[in-house]
C-alpha cells in the first residue's frame, strides 16, 4: 500500500515527463512545418533567353536568377506555358507521379508524351521575350508546366519543351521552396550568306559559281542540317560540293547528299546522320558550298540560298518565323548589243562579218575571239544589222558594280573580218560595252564603211582610164610621124 509520500514522488515525476515532451514537441514543429507545400499559393515562371555562348558558362540552372552579364538577350521569342492537370503537387502522390511522367517524356512529342501517360494539357498562356530577353507568366497555381518555344526567327535553333514544377525546392535553403522560378533556355543562333564569282567570266556557257556559307548551330546534337538553292530558269546546274571551313574532310555519300530535282532546278546539299554529327563536333567552324552553273539565257538573274539549321526548319515555308536563313541575293548579269553597219551616208549595208574580243591586245593580234553558240565570226544581216548576245555585263562582275579601272571592268572590242563589197575593212578595233542600256531594245552602235580607196577611183586595165591613155598614145605617135616627114622634106629640098 502505498503512502503519501510515495504518491507525491509519483505526481512529481509525471509532470516532469510531460513537460518534457511538450518541450520537444515545440522545439520539432518549426522544422517539420516549413518544407510543406502551399496548395493555395501562387508562383510564376521566368523565362530568360540568350545566345548561346560559345563557351559554357557553368552558371547554375536550378530556379534561381543567376548573373547574365556578358550573354547576349533574345528579344521577340515566343513561348507558352500548359499545366499537366491531375498533378497536385501539394501531395507526395502528385510528387510521385511528376516523377512517374518525367521517365516518358519526350522532348520531341511532348504534348503527346504527356497525354499518351493519361493526364491532360490546360489551356496554353503565350508571352514573347522583352529586348532584356525574359518573359514573365504570373499568377500561377501550384503545379507541373510544359513549357514550349513556339515563335522564333529564321536561323535560330529552339529550345526543346521541357516540365518545370511551381514551387521547386530552394537548392541555398533546403527547407524551403521557390514559388517564383527563373529558367536559362538558350538558342543557338545560325547566319548565312551567298555570293558569286563571274568575274572571269565573258559569255554564256562560261561556269558561274555560287557560294554559300552557314553557321553551324552550337548544340551537342543537330538533328537537322541542309542547304538549299533554287536556281532561276537562265541558269544550269553543273554540280556541287560542301566543305567545312576549319579544313575538316567532309565527303558526299557518306557526310552529305547532293540532291538535283530537274523539275524545279533545285539543288540540295542534305547531311547524314554521321555529317551531323561532325557539325557538331566542329560547331565553331562554318559550312560552305560552292554550286556550279552556267548561264543559259541573258538577263539580270537574281539568286539566294536557303539553310536550314535544324529539324524543325525543314516543314516551315521560307520567311516565316523558325523557318530556314534566306540568304541576301546576289546577282549576275549577262547582256548583249546591236550594230548598224553603214555607208558615208547613212546607208545600211549588209556583207560585213565580225569577231569579238575581252581585250584590245587580243583584238589587234587577231588571237582568242570569244565564241559563242559555236562561232567566233557574226555576220551583218540584210538590214545591216547585228547583235552580239551572251556577254557578262561590263560594269558588273562578283555580284557588284565596278568602274572603269578596275580589273573586272570588261571593254570588248569589234574587229571587222569581211568589209562589205566595194568598201574598206575598219582600219582599228571598236570597243563598245555590255550594259543594262546596250541591252534594251535599239541600235546602240553605228559603224560605217568607207568606199574603197576612200573614193578615189583606180586606173585598172581595159578600163576608160587606160583607154584615154592608148588615145594620147596613138595621138603622139601620128604627131610624132607627122613631124618626121616634115622634117624629111625640109631636108630634101
Amino acid at each position: 500500500m502505498s503512502n503519501p509520500s510515495s504518491l507525491r514522488l509519483l505526481k512529481t515525476a509525471a509532470a516532469t515527463m510531460a513537460g518534457a515532451v511538450l518541450a520537444m514537441s515545440f522545439s520539432i514543429a518549426p522544422a517539420s512545418a516549413a518544407p510543406l507545400v502551399d496548395g493555395d499559393q501562387t508562383g510564376s515562371i521566368t523565362v530568360h533567353k540568350f545566345e548561346r555562348p560559345t563557351t559554357p558558362t557553368g552558371l547554375p540552372n536550378n530556379g534561381t536568377a543567376v548573373e547574365t552579364t556578358g550573354l547576349t538577350p533574345l528579344a521577340g521569342i515566343g513561348f507558352t506555358i500548359q499545366q499537366v492537370n491531375t498533378i497536385d503537387l501539394s501531395t507526395n502522390a502528385g510528387w510521385d507521379s511528376a516523377h512517374n511522367l518525367s521517365s516518358v517524356f519526350a522532348p520531341s512529342d511532348a504534348a503527346g508524351s504527356i497525354t499518351g501517360a493519361g493526364y491532360t494539357l490546360g489551356a496554353g498562356q503565350a508571352q514573347t521575350t522583352a529586348a532584356d530577353g525574359s518573359a514573365s507568366f504570373a499568377n500561377l497555381p501550384v503545379g507541373l508546366y510544359l513549357v514550349t518555344e513556339t515563335n522564333y526567327p529564321a536561323g535560330v535553333t529552339p529550345a526543346a519543351p521541357f516540365l518545370i514544377s511551381v514551387p521547386l525546392t530552394d537548392p541555398d535553403n533546403k527547407d524551403k521552396w521557390i514559388y517564383d522560378v527563373h529558367v536559362y533556355p538558350k538558342n543557338s543562333i545560325a547566319g548565312a550568306e551567298k555570293t558569286v564569282t563571274d568575274a572571269p567570266d565573258v559569255k554564256l556557257g562560261d561556269q558561274i559559281d555560287f557560294t554559300i556559307t552557314g553557321d553551324i548551330p552550337n548544340e551537342a546534337v543537330i538533328d537537322g542540317y541542309k542547304i538549299v538553292d533554287v536556281l532561276d530558269p537562265k541558269l544550269t546546274y553543273v554540280g556541287a560540293t560542301a566543305t567545312l571551313l576549319d579544313g575538316t574532310v567532309i565527303t558526299e555519300g557518306t557526310h552529305y547528299n547532293v540532291v538535283f530535282d530537274a523539275a524545279t532546278n533545285t539543288v540540295s546539299v542534305v547531311f547524314t546522320d554521321a555529317g551531323r554529327a561532325v557539325l557538331a563536333a566542329h560547331n565553331a567552324t562554318r559550312v560552305q558550298v560552292v554550286v556550279n552553273t552556267t548561264v543559259n539565257t541573258i538577263g539580270e538573274i537574281e539568286n539566294e540560298a536557303l539553310v536550314y539549321p535544324n529539324l524543325p526548319s525543314f516543314t516551315v515555308t521560307p520567311g516565316q518565323p523558325g523557318g530556314p536563313i534566306v540568304t541576301p541575293p546576289v546577282v549576275t548579269k549577262w547582256g548583249e548589243m546591236t550594230l548598224q553597219k553603214v555607208n558615208e551616208n547613212g546607208t545600211a549595208l549588209a556583207g560585213a562579218s565580225f569577231s569579238v574580243y575581252t581585250n584590245e591586245a587580243d583584238a589587234l593580234a587577231g588571237t582568242n575571239p570569244v565564241v559563242l553558240n559555236g562561232q567566233s565570226i557574226f555576220t551583218v544581216a540584210a538590214d545591216g544589222t547585228m547583235t552580239i548576245s551572251g556577254l557578262r555585263y561590263s560594269d558588273w562582275a562578283d555580284g557588284t558594280a565596278v568602274a572603269p579601272g578596275s580589273a573586272d571592268y570588261r571593254t570588248y572590242y569589234l574587229v571587222e573580218t569581211t568589209a562589205p563589197a566595194g568598201y574598206e575593212l575598219l582600219a582599228e578595233p571598236i570597243s563598245f560595252l555590255i550594259n543594262s542600256a546596250s541591252t534594251s531594245v535599239g541600235i546602240d552602235l553605228s559603224v560605217k564603211n568607207i568606199a574603197s580607196n576612200g573614193g578615189f577611183e583606180l586606173p585598172l586595165t581595159g578600163g576608160t582610164g587606160t583607154g584615154l591613155l592608148y588615145a594620147a598614145g596613138a595621138l603622139l605617135v601620128v604627131g610624132a610621124g607627122l613631124l618626121f616627114v616634115r622634117n624629111r622634106k625640109t631636108t630634101n629640098s
